[in-house]
């Protein structure tokens, strides 16, 4: 079995576009950006990065477009961070494809929801991620079960903890509490908080991960708060996380995706447009986000 823990703070990285009336929606992955995305997060103390996950868009690409993202991350941080690919697929089979493709490819482990678009019993969520993990990464199964409609319990985490490879969960509940019962259950499985709104809570009850969405924008900053937290230190975690928490909120909306790549621009570096689904922010939206962003900026 794997010792690879999948901790420390992992970037789902977001995706970003060129305008090309040839591609889906007028709009070409690109790659040579990304490549460049993935390599200033790496150099700004994150451990690794994670495409092709739900912020990574990944149920907007083509299957070949999915493939060369994962290649994308390897190629460019491999040896400087580690790469997390997001296998999510409708059934097994789909995503035991792409975990047996990021493992071709080099991958350091995986990440992966539960069936998607299908409310699977536990049963049937056990034989999932089975079949994944069999393909020998370390897997991190994921637990969203606003979007899924499968909510994996401690109790049904502890189960799955048992298969050979699975070191992981990405915990984006929201519940807080959930943690030490996890750790309970679960006493060798790492627990990785998966909504950025209940980082410092969820670390201090003994996260030791952060799969993450704001560090695409605040990457330095980001993984001090993350090093505080871990570290104990309630005051100074405190302080600077109630300036970034107002933008971190965002990351538990369903506009998620639209408002990270705001949040980069809004920086200074490239967010970019989303494809449909996803569609551009409203005015109310963006004064909203907008106020977040100052106050995260002047933190």
């Amino acid at each position: 079995m794997t010792q690879e823990k999948l901790d420390g703070v992992i970037v789902a990285t977001a995706l970003p576009y060129a305008e090309d009336t040839s591609a889906p929606a007028g709009l070409r992955v690109d790659l040579d950006r990304y490549a460049e995305h993935c390599a200033w997060l790496v150099e700004n103390g994150c451990r690794g990065v994670g495409p092709n996950g739900s912020l990574g868009e990944y149920s907007s690409l083509t299957d070949a477009e999915r493939r060369a993202v994962a290649r994308t991350a390897v190629e460019t941080v491999k040896g400087k961070g580690i790469v997390v690919v997001g296998v999510h697929g409708v059934g097994s089979h789909q995503a035991r494809y792409w975990a047996e493709a990021a493992a071709e490819d080099g991958a350091d482990g995986v990440l992966c929801l539960p069936p998607t678009m299908y409310r699977a019993n536990p049963g049937e969520v056990i034989k999932h991620f089975e079949q994944v993990a069999s393909v020998g990464l370390p897997v991190m199964v994921y637990n969203n079960p606003i979007d899924t409609k499968v909510d994996l319990t401690p109790a049904l985490l502890a189960e799955i903890a048992q298969l050979d490879n699975v070191v992981a969960v990405k915990e984006f509940s929201g519940d807080v509490r959930r943690v030490l019962e996890i750790r309970d259950l679960a006493p060798d499985l790492a627990v990785v908080a998966g909504a950025d709104d209940v980082l410092v809570e969820s670390v201090l009850m003994g996260a030791t991960g952060w799969f993450a969405g704001f560090p695409n924008v605040f990457p330095a900053e980001s993984v001090r708060l993350f090093s505080l937290a871990l570290q104990g230190k309630v005051e100074d975690a405190r302080t600077m996380y109630a300036s970034l928490v107002g933008a971190f909120r965002w990351d538990s909306r369903t506009e998620f995706v639209q408002a990270i790549k705001y949040g980069m621009d809004y920086v200074g570096r490239y967010g970019g447009p989303c494809r449909p689904p996803r569609g551009p922010l409203s005015a109310e939206q963006l004064a909203i986000l907008e106020a977040d962003m100052r106050r995260a900026v002047g933190a």
